[in-house]
Formats: structure tokens, sequence, C-alpha cells
């Protein structure tokens, strides 16, 4: 391994390998990824819970074969096509050509945070709503 690689996996305190869509990916928090399309809403959370491995600096947790309890949120920043794959199917002698094209969907994910199993879950706060005031008739 080069150098420059080894400062950048350095920088990132915890990773995790996750499982989405049959395909395995290394996540850091903040990290931006395509991962197989999702039925998401954009700007929605989406939990990741079939985690692999977790590593935080010295510290490693291997899944047999997920690890119990530990999961990724995301959020969803919306939906693309990949690359346009060419199928061509040809058989010789036969005047058989036949060309078609496939564009895979996929859901663009951003890492928030990785949770360990056995952390303490925490809630966000839903914000207070001020009533309104009633106007009476008298406008006082």
């Amino acid at each position: 391994m080069s150098n420059c690689y080894n400062n950048q996996l350095r920088r990132f305190k915890i990773y995790a390998i996750i499982e989405a869509g049959g395909r395995q990916y290394r996540v850091n928090p903040g990290q931006t990824i395509d991962v197989e399309r999702l039925d998401v809403a954009e700007g929605n959370t989406v939990e990741l819970d079939r985690v692999l491995l977790i590593a935080d600096g010295e510290r490693v947790v291997v899944g047999t074969p997920t690890v119990d309890g530990a999961k990724v949120v995301a959020t969803a920043q919306g939906e693309g096509k990949g690359k346009k794959v060419i199928v061509f199917k040809y058989k010789p002698k036969v005047r058989y050509r036949k060309k078609t094209g496939h564009r895979q969907l996929y859901t663009r994910l951003v890492i928030d945070k990785i949770v360990e199993p056995g952390a303490a879950e925490v809630k966000p706060v839903k914000k207070a709503r001020r009533r309104k005031k009633e106007v009476k008739e008298g406008g006082a």
C-alpha cells in the first residue's frame, strides 16, 4: 500500500462494512455512496442494519454474519441512473442481431453516523410549537 492511502485510512476513526442491494460497502461518517435503488423519498433517513463489521481505532467487531444491534444511519439524496451498459446479441449466419441498453437505477446516500451495538439510542428532540393566540371579536 502506498503511504498516501494509509494516511487516508487513518483520517477516519470509525468505519463499517455494510451490505446493501447484495453488495458490500466500506463506509465512514460523512461519506456519499451509491447503492441499489431503495424506496425512500429524497431527504428521508434510512437505517441500514446489515452491518458486517465495525472498526473503531484498535477495536474491531466482526459479525457472524451481521453485528447484532449495530446500524448505519444515512440520508437519501435522491435517485439517479448509472452508465449505460450495451447488450448486443448476435448469431452468425442467420442475420440475427439485437442491440439493447440498460441503465441501472441507484439511490445516493450520505452516511450520517455509525451506531455501535449496545450504544444508547438518542432520539431527536421534538420542537415545541407555539400556539397561536386567539383573536377576540372586540379587537382586544
